[in-house]
């Protein structure tokens, strides 16, 4: 029998279907992978923004993490949305019960693309000290990075000291994001904490409001790479590769009043 290569997400549900769990089952079907979830919060959003978030009691929460994982399995872990300290150490400590899974992705979820604040202020030292050093690899945007660090990034020197000090003196890699910035070009950056390298993803930026789930996805389709077996380096480039052409041929769509979806699918079907 063959098997499938398992990516589990842990985050939160979008009924528009951009971001959160919806984009995460998305990405992780189109790069060749089985997706399992573990829904955090329910969310009332759609393209415009966040009008309620309804989380899920965290004892469901963490019951959903061990049925999926004491009877599927995974072999990454793309995680999303935790709204609260308490959540967060919860869920840390459950996956810490299953001390074989190394591929463990946090994108860490403070602010949506509406501009809808979605962590709350006491949780984010939580992530900070206490999460963000148990995963492999974490995927701020620039927004996100000047939360954790508390400081500004406004330049190419700034990014080069946020990405090292977001891995907060461990072996935790860091791919800062760079849509946020009003440039032309846009540079991601990358650094490898495992062999202390740096790498560059550069790309023309595309005019487009359909961005809504960028973060969910580019960290969804890296814990795929991982899943199917890739070195982490080559699991950011081909990530990279994705989530640009997804934005791409997302660009060309309309759907909804704001920020819409990329398009998740765009390897199959334009």
């Amino acid at each position: 029998m063959k098997h499938y290569k398992r990516v589990l997400s842990v985050a939160g549900s979008d009924p528009s279907g951009g971001a959160g769990i919806q984009a995460d089952l998305k990405t992780v079907s189109a790069c060749g992978c089985y997706g399992t979830t573990v829904i955090t919060a329910i969310v009332d959003e759609n393209t415009i923004s966040v009008k309620n978030i309804h989380p899920i009691p965290i004892s469901f929460v963490i019951g959903q993490i061990h049925s999926v994982l004491n009877d599927i399995g995974t072999d990454s872990v793309k995680i999303g949305m935790l709204y609260s300290s308490e959540l967060i150490r919860a869920v840390r400590n459950s996956f810490l019960t299953y001390n074989t899974i190394r591929n463990i992705v946090l994108d860490p979820v403070m602010v949506a693309t509406s501009g809808d604040f979605l962590l709350s202020n006491n949780s984010i030292d939580t992530l900070k000290n206490e999460f963000i050093p148990f995963v492999r690899v974490v995927t701020p945007n620039i927004q996100e990075a000047e939360i954790l660090l508390d400081r500004t990034i406004t330049n190419a020197e700034d990014f080069l000291l946020a990405v090292k000090d977001l891995s907060f003196g461990r072996k935790v890699s860091v791919l800062l994001k760079a849509g946020h910035l009003e440039e032309e070009t846009l540079t991601d950056v990358f650094y490898n904490a495992e062999t202390d390298e740096i790498l560059y993803f550069s790309h023309p930026r595309i005019k487009t409001k359909n961005t809504h789930g960028t973060g969910c996805t580019l960290s969804s389709a890296i814990a795929a790479y991982l899943a199917c077996g890739c070195i982490l380096n080559d699991a950011i480039r081909k990530a990279e590769t994705y989530i640009i052409q997804a934005i791409r041929v997302g660009s060309k769509y309309s759907i909804g009043k704001g920020h819409g979806p990329v398009h998740h699918f765009s390897h199959f079907w334009e």
